[in-house]
């Protein structure tokens, strides 16, 4: 025989949602909470907002919230997925379509951009001192770094490993000796990665203009480079460029590009300009001259023409873009909020090389030379500062254009639902914020909605 709680006993959230149910405005709170997807960390609105004829001025609804003290409830927008998965998925679907739109059509860009010279680029940091790694050939593990067992850096400390390290093994990335690994270097690229891929942008071009026998103002008017891009971190803690680059006519995706452009030209010509990318790094006077570049590794491939085959598709790249669009340092082990105060340092829940980058970025951070660098800012960043996801102005659509399509998309859906379709209206709002989170019963019904849609509120 079971014994039923008293509502004193239950959980608390449960308690409260069940108080909640017997109140006459549940189903509308109900809804309001169904609505946001499964946001984790809704932002509290408060005010009001009014729908007006745009011609005569009439007033013809007025709204103000009546739960919760008056507050909307409205997504959170964040992109990273270990943040918000549900709002994290729109993101990806956004810049999903935004790349895809580039490689093959569609959003206003022509069909015909699929027939243009386009490569998927990858570029990476260059060693600051090895790590461990985890290597295979043929389908076999090998050993992490093969040497001498002899084999010792200035600290004493073996050069070698013989370890054949699993997939999520957490000593991945580590250096093999931290004090031989160079920190100060590894932090200052970080801080200077946007800049170095500016500058590769440059070079591209040149190196371009250099094959075909123009200058770089003269290539500017024969044909026009467009590339979409993302970050993402490795497990070392420094990043990577994932890019596709194209090459269209002089007005962009509508025109088509000159007989002279092809992949290879636009392959060849990508492996030459990360070559030739330099950039000195601030600070020689405080802790030695450095010279940024990119890595050695740089891996470049075609993309094919359409989705079927085995080959490169254009959907593949735009799905691998997307996918690293929506995560963050926290992806290597870094926290995923900012570090206000040194004392921070003591309680992060990191690993070894993850705090000695953040310590680095907090000690460069307070020396005058780098101050342009805000490194502190950008500590639990590792001292990147730059954007996760960026485009060329021609490339295809912009966010912003898909988010506006799908706020007008709704509020199409609104008007229809209060019988205002036909008319032309205007809606006038005066809202400020008061907040973020679920109470404790909310919390339990986003949770229902995000186990109902898999977790990721697609």
């Amino acid at each position: 025989m079971t014994e039923s709680l008293g509502s004193d006993e239950l959980p608390q959230g449960i308690a409260a949602l069940i108080a909640r149910a017997a109140d006459p405005g549940f189903e509308n709170w109900r809804r309001g909470i169904v609505r946001l997807g499964g946001c984790t960390n809704p932002i509290h609105l408060v005010g009001s907002a009014t729908v007006a004829d745009a011609v005569t001025g009439e007033v013809l609804r007025s709204y103000v919230p009546d739960g919760d003290g008056g507050r909307l409830l409205v997504a959170c927008g964040n992109r990273r997925a270990a943040v918000c998965p549900t709002c994290s998925r729109v993101y990806w679907a956004d810049t999903y379509h935004l790349v895809r739109a580039g490689l093959v059509g569609g959003k206003e860009v022509p069909a015909a951009v699929g027939g243009h010279p386009r490569v998927f680029a990858t570029l990476t940091a260059p060693g600051f001192g090895p790590v461990h790694t985890r290597r295979e050939k043929g389908g076999q593990v090998r050993a992490c770094r093969p040497r001498k067992a002899s084999d010792c850096c200035a600290h004493g400390v073996p050069a070698g490993c013989h370890v054949r390290y699993g997939e999520d093994d957490p000593r991945l990335g580590e250096p093999l000796c931290p004090r031989c690994y160079d920190y100060a270097g590894a932090v200052l690229w970080q801080a200077h990665a946007g800049q170095l891929w500016h500058r590769f942008a440059m070079e591209l071009r040149r190196e371009l203009a250099r094959r075909i026998g123009v200058s770089r103002e003269e290539f500017g008017e024969v044909a026009r480079l467009s590339y979409a891009k993302v970050a993402e971190y490795q497990r070392r803690g420094l990043v990577h460029f994932h890019s596709v680059i194209r090459l269209d006519g002089p007005e962009g995706p509508g025109s088509p590009p000159p007989g002279w452009a092809t992949t290879g030209l636009l392959a060849g010509a990508v492996r030459v300009a990360a070559g030739l990318v330099r950039l000195p790094a601030l600070g020689a006077d405080v802790i030695g001259r450095r010279v940024l570049r990119f890595g050695a590794q740089v891996d470049v491939r075609a993309i094919a023409s359409s989705d079927v085959g085995e080959r490169l598709t254009s959907a593949a790249v735009a799905g691998y873009i997307a996918k690293y669009a929506t995560k963050g340092a926290e992806s290597t082990g870094a926290v995923d909020r900012r570090i206000h105060h040194a004392s921070d340092l003591a309680t992060l829940p990191v690993r070894d090389h993850t705090l000695r980058m953040i310590g680095t970025c907090w000690w460069l951070g307070g020396l005058a030379p780098f101050e342009p660098l805000r490194l502190r800012r950008w500590a639990h960043m590792l001292g990147y500062r730059g954007h996760f996801s960026t485009k060329s102005r021609r490339y295809s659509t912009t966010l912003t254009a898909l988010r506006q399509a799908r706020a007008e998309h709704r509020a199409k859906q609104q008007r229809a639902a209060l019988g205002l379709d036909d008319r032309p209206v205007i809606t006038v709002g005066q809202w400020r914020y008061a907040g973020r989170g679920y109470s404790p019963e909310a919390a339990l019904i986003a949770a229902s909605v995000r186990e109902r849609r898999g977790g990721h509120g697609a």
